[in-house]
């Protein structure tokens, strides 16, 4: 989606083909993408085919880049995809290794999410994280999340399963 929010330390826009190099910095780092979905990239030549591949004018699909306001640096992506036949938000993010641990990216997605619902209907959020991954769980749990169920997924190439937890937040 061609969307730009801020929040007080994030400014979340759409990712561009020109971002490649930046993006590389997290898709091509071993330690980001220990339990991303996705394989790891080797070449930022490939990350700039994945981003010239996107649909940025999807209506369901909110996957932007976070850029530090300060400095005005691209650190991450993340964001929100509809899933109309469960009716569910789906969260994911990634941001630079340096970046962790500084709230960044529940201050990110809270402000995407606060932002998507003052235009589309929100029934619910809902995000998977392998279990070894206690970072994501403590986003989960910033952004109001609780623990559903016990689950699994595996990287898009087959070359690794987690065993993973589900965590969803319910609006009425």
């Amino acid at each position: 989606m061609r969307v730009t929010v801020e929040t007080e330390r994030i400014i979340l826009r759409p990712l561009v083909p020109e971002d490649y190099e930046a993006a590389f910095q997290w898709c091509g780092d071993p330690k980001v993408n220990t339990y991303m979905i996705y394989p790891l990239y080797h070449k930022a030549e490939d990350v700039k085919k994945w981003l010239e591949s996107r649909n940025l004018e999807d209506p369901d699909d909110y996957d932007l880049g976070l850029v530090l306001k300060e400095t005005g640096e691209l650190i991450g992506s993340g964001g929100f995809v509809y899933d109309p036949e469960k009716d569910v938000w789906t969260v994911g993010y990634n941001i630079r290794a340096d970046q962790w641990g500084k709230g960044l990216v529940p201050e990110a997605m809270q402000g995407l999410l606060d932002f998507i619902r003052k235009t589309r209907k929100v029934s619910a959020i809902e995000g998977t994280f392998a279990k070894e991954n206690y970072k994501s769980q403590r986003v989960m749990e910033k952004l109001g999340m609780h623990y559903v169920c016990d689950t699994e997924y595996e990287k898009l190439d087959g070359s690794e399963k987690f065993e993973a937890r589900l965590f969803r937040k319910d609006f009425t």
